[in-house]
């Protein structure tokens, strides 16, 4: 599994590389093309969490303010507030600054900004469990303790130097697992995880809903959570890295093509 997951880490970094000898890309371009993928990862992400919202609905609401007919508001809010959410760990990883309980927080007030203005950036104080899961999370009162764990031991993974993308899959494994908030806990930890690739060069993980890919995400935490071996998970993190990686290359190198064409 060590040899697996190692080799899937060289390819990440490999594409990684690949996409850096591109730059700079023509900024215009650019930007429709990250418009575009902000969209998507807004689209599968709630999709993962039962919006009913689809991938053309999502970009009516969140670009053009349109209402759609039979959805409810929470399901307009949900695809505003992840958009916003993006532009947030963009900003934040374009800055450079220091990740911290404040940042997770900021990012979960986001999600949940005009749905559910009592616990949006609050940590829980009641208990609670997860549909279809043998994992029970922590007691709230363990919570600011387990957090807090949780950001020295990511200190420790970066002074380690362990790479970006476990510690990505780190971020996101171990955020879950404590489930701090009492609603919003996986589109945090999905954007935790992305702000920390951003921040080292990486591009978004996007998850997808269908039913398939949703259950093999779920089974993943799930055996790291129960079974105690992050190690599926990581390796899940790793696949989603270079499959993203390699869709963004196909489409630089689709826009690039264009570009030589019309000179």
């Amino acid at each position: 599994m060590k040899a697996e997951l190692s080799a899937i880490l060289q390819e990440c970094d490999t594409l990684k590389a690949r996409i850096s000898e591109m730059r700079p890309l023509p900024a215009a371009a650019l930007k429709k093309i990250e418009d575009a993928l902000t969209i998507e990862y807004t689209y599968e992400s709630n999709r993962i969490e039962g919006n009913t919202l689809t991938l053309q609905e999502t970009e009516l609401v969140v670009n053009e303010g349109v209402t759609i007919s039979g959805k409810s508001m929470r399901e307009h809010l949900e695809a505003i507030n992840h958009t916003e959410a993006i532009g947030y760990i963009k900003d934040f990883a374009k800055k450079g600054l220091e990740i911290s309980e404040r940042t997770i927080k900021e990012i979960h007030a986001l999600v949940l900004h005009g749905i559910d203005r009592e616990n949006a950036g609050y940590y829980r104080c009641v208990p609670v469990m997860i549909s279809g899961s043998r994992y029970m999370p922590p007691q709230p009162y363990l919570i600011e303790k387990q957090m807090e764990d949780f950001m020295l031991h990511f200190r420790e993974m970066e002074a380690e130097k362990v790479h970006p993308v476990i510690i990505a899959a780190y971020l996101h494994d171990e955020l879950v697992r404590i489930h701090p908030f009492i609603d919003g806990n996986g589109r945090t930890s999905r954007l935790l995880m992305n702000l920390y690739l951003l921040r080292n060069g990486y591009t978004i993980v996007n998850l997808k809903g269908t039913n398939d890919e949703k259950l093999a995400y779920y089974k993943a935490l799930e055996t790291s959570h129960v079974d105690k071996h992050p190690e599926i998970f990581q390796i899940f993190v790793a696949q989603s890295e270079t499959a993203s990686l390699r869709r963004y290359l196909s489409i630089l190198g689709g826009n690039m093509a264009c570009s030589d064409a019309n000179l």
